[in-house]
């Protein structure tokens, strides 16, 4: 890990969590400062719930509250969209677009993810970029191929450690409990951080890259201390606060 980065531990809930999560949410939120000296915490609801959530989180200083998807514009004809303004307005801070289930399930492209990064940065909010290869893709050698590709499109020009997040998340690991060597993670981070200095000079140097695939308590802390990994975009594991903040304790 590069000591100078500070760790960022978000929680993707995707399609899970109803009003009665809150519980959940609530020992999250209590056993945050446990871990703050560790890691920045970000959880990352349903729509249905970022406002309750934010507003429960708004005094906290170790946890916040982010979006798993926004619409390109600000407003519109857009029935059954969300806009990042009104997600902003709900609470969240930070954004996820580009994620491999979105790609895959809705047919989104890189020039959609960069600009749902820049519909992020519109509205004030972290834009967390996810890319990452498929099984396919893996077996036939491409994966460096396609993270680049992905890299390249995704992400908007004047990306810095401030307004951006990467997220690499191998899509044949998440949520089948396989995970990539500390060898294969170490070279791709590796692979994403230059790329990042290329593109974006010092400020390449700054941006968090994290890794998602099949994070849990039994395989954090060893993730964690790979090179030019920043924190962890947590799927499963995030649902369940004991779960979620041992993730965090993970870290160096």
């Amino acid at each position: 890990m590069t000591d100078a980065l500070r760790p960022l531990i978000a929680g993707n809930w995707k399609m899970n969590g109803l009003k009665a999560s809150m519980v959940e949410f609530e020992a999250m939120l209590a056993g945050a400062s446990k871990v703050v000296a560790k890691a920045d915490l970000l959880v990352c609801p349903p729509a249905t719930l970022i406002a309750a959530f934010a507003e429960k989180a708004h005094r906290s200083k170790a946890l916040t509250i982010g979006a798993q998807d926004c619409h390109p514009e600000a407003s519109g004809a857009h029935t059954g969209d969300l806009s990042a303004e009104m997600l902003a307005d709900a609470g969240a801070s930070a954004i996820i677009v580009g994620h491999s289930e979105r790609r895959a399930d809705h047919g989104e492209s890189d020039v959609l993810v960069r600009q749902k990064a820049e519909a992020a940065w519109r509205a004030g909010l972290t834009a967390i970029v996810c890319i990452g290869e498929t099984q396919h893709q893996r077996d036939a050698g491409q994966t460096l191929d396609i993270c680049r590709g992905q890299l390249n499109v995704s992400l908007p020009d004047k990306a810095s450690g401030d307004n951006l997040v990467v997220a690499y998340e191998p899509v044949w690991a998440i949520g089948t409990g396989l995970t990539p060597t500390v060898g294969d993670v170490e070279q791709i981070h590796r692979f994403i951080r230059d790329l990042l200095i290329v593109r974006f000079n010092d400020e390449g140097a700054r941006i968090r890259i994290l890794y998602g695939g099949s994070v849990k308590p039994s395989n954090a802390a060893e993730l964690m201390a790979v090179a030019n990994v920043n924190g962890a975009l947590v799927g499963g594991a995030s649902l369940k606060a004991t779960d979620f903040l041992a993730i965090a304790a993970g870290c160096p």
